[in-house]
């Protein structure tokens, strides 16, 4: 009798200079929901990734409803029953639902398409498992959590059992999110399998059945979910304790940057921001709080200089900004933590080093004639100095920064921004697809950098993160500055009303 769907034995998988997965044993029952847990980087995709067939491993062996099977591309984990919904999704946004869901399989209608017959079945799959998307629509006008669907419909289409879903929610609004956490029920409901890959804990804690840790590419353990608690799979996950205790707050300074009666239109004539005016002292964060979408994009690229106001003024120490290049505030002490670390952060196809010196490769003691002559060795050691303090883990510094984690990522980021010294940071999202351990490293980095002088501007979508890192607190709808609260003890049931466009005072 087989107890265990899925038995991966002994798995080992090498990258040049990492380790990713050293001898793991996993096992997943039929029927569950079970949550792989760990750090940016701890090894839980590459281990999925060798389930998916994307992957071969380098030792190991896997066992799947009790035979051993030898899987070595995604075509033949799908034969098996696998099903792989990755973080970053893999459809063609020029298709339509149905094109991107049958697109491989042969037609049982060769040398037709059967493109209707298709549509019916994937309808009643979109009933059957409540998996709302229009098989015509094409993907590039479908929202992001539409786009999932299509992703989840793709594996259920060609028959999969065993779902493995990698990071679903780092890209979904938290009513998406629940959306998804409905959907993953029924499957299971079903007689699915779902392996659920994250690193949030409130979602492993509600979602799983049992939850396997990963740390450093080993099994740190296995626990049934109902009998442990968020502080205990933290501590397994990061190998301390994280408290996440509140940060005295500051009082702050003199004035760095005033934004005054900032309005933003956007190209289809709508007040992204209409008014917006405030203030950033030194030794303060100032925290933005709201729903995603209410103009938070725009003001962020406004005071960095990436978009102009239609009107109003910035000014910085006293000096007119309005309408300034990026560059321009770059020089005047600006740092900016990019709301996408990926297109706006980073270049992927560059190293670390690299990256690292972006904004400073024309200056000694990296080059010399203006950037014309690199000074690789400055370079270099510059970058190993800032990978040890700011704990960047890889094969080397001259490691590409797209085959980082995302914790990682930004903490090349992080690294780069605050080694300038600023006067002014913007923090955007800032953790945002963090794990809990890199989340309480950046959220003490941002303090450092406060306690050090520097103003901070902290846009995020996460209301704990608000209030965590915030000495004052502004609450933004639709483009509008709603009111200004004290970080200290702020009243929550009235931030959530000014989020919600109500209760600001007349």
């Amino acid at each position: 009798m087989v107890t265990s769907l899925l038995v991966m034995k002994g798995i080992v998988k090498r990258f040049p200079g990492l380790l990713a997965n050293d001898n793991i044993d996993f096992e997943v029952a039929p029927g569950e929901v079970h949550a792989l847990l760990g750090e940016n980087g701890a090894g839980k995709s590459t281990l999925m990734n060798i389930l998916s067939g994307l992957y071969v491993p380098d030792a190991g062996e896997i066992l799947l409803r009790g035979k051993r099977v030898t899987i070595t591309s995604p075509k033949e984990a799908i034969e098996l029953g696998i099903g792989m919904v990755h973080q970053h999704f893999m459809l063609i946004p020029a298709m339509t639902a149905a094109e991107n869901i049958i697109l491989g399989l042969r037609s049982p209608k060769e040398p037709w398409l059967g493109l209707a017959e298709a549509e019916t079945r994937i309808r009643a799959l979109s009933e059957r498992y409540g998996l709302s998307v229009n098989p015509r629509t094409k993907v590039s006008e479908l929202s992001v959590g539409e786009q999932q669907r299509v992703e989840l419909l793709k594996a259920l289409y060609r028959d999969a059992d065993l779902l493995i879903l990698d990071e679903p929610t780092a890209v979904l609004t938290p009513e998406e999110a629940e959306s998804l956490f409905a959907i993953i029920h029924r499957l299971a409901g079903e007689g699915a399998t779902v392996i659920f890959i994250s690193h949030k804990l409130k979602e492993v804690m509600r979602i799983s059945d049992r939850v396997t840790i990963l740390r450093h590419g080993r099994i740190i353990g296995t626990v049934v979910t109902a009998e442990a608690t968020s502080a205990q799979l933290a501590t397994m996950m990061v190998g301390r304790e994280v408290l996440f205790e509140a940060f005295p707050k500051s009082g702050g300074g003199s004035t760095v940057m005033a934004v005054k009666n900032v309005t933003y239109v956007t190209a289809e004539g709508k007040k992204a921001l209409e008014g917006v005016s405030f203030d950033l002292r030194e030794s303060e964060v100032v925290g933005i709080a709201g729903v995603d979408g209410n103009g938070q994009s725009q003001l962020a690229r406004i005071v960095t200089g990436l978009l102009p106001p239609a009107s109003g003024r910035i000014e910085l120490l006293g000096q007119d900004m309005t309408g300034k290049t990026a560059d321009c505030f770059i020089r005047a002490g600006v740092a900016h933590i990019p709301e996408d670390r990926n297109k706006m952060g980073l270049s992927g196809d560059m190293s670390i080093a690299e990256n690292l010196v972006f904004k400073s490769i024309d200056q000694p003691p990296f080059s010399s004639l203006k950037g014309f002559r690199l000074h690789h060795a400055q370079v270099r050691e510059h970058a190993l100095k800032l990978a040890g303090e700011y704990d960047i883990r890889s094969a080397g510094v001259n490691t590409f920064c797209r085959n980082l984690s995302g914790g990682n990522r930004q903490k090349v980021i992080l690294a780069r921004e605050l080694s300038q010294t600023p006067v002014v940071l913007v923090a955007v999202h800032p953790t945002r697809g963090l794990d809990v351990g890199a989340t309480d490293f950046i959220h003490r980095q941002i303090i450092d950098a406060r306690d050090s002088g520097c103003a901070v501007l902290l846009i995020s979508s996460d209301l704990d993160e608000v209030l965590r890192l915030s000495d004052r607190i502004l609450c933004i709808y639709e483009g509008k500055i709603m009111a200004e609260l004290s970080g200290k003890e702020p009243d929550l049931e009235r931030i959530g009303l000014l989020m919600a466009g109500k209760g600001a005072e007349e």
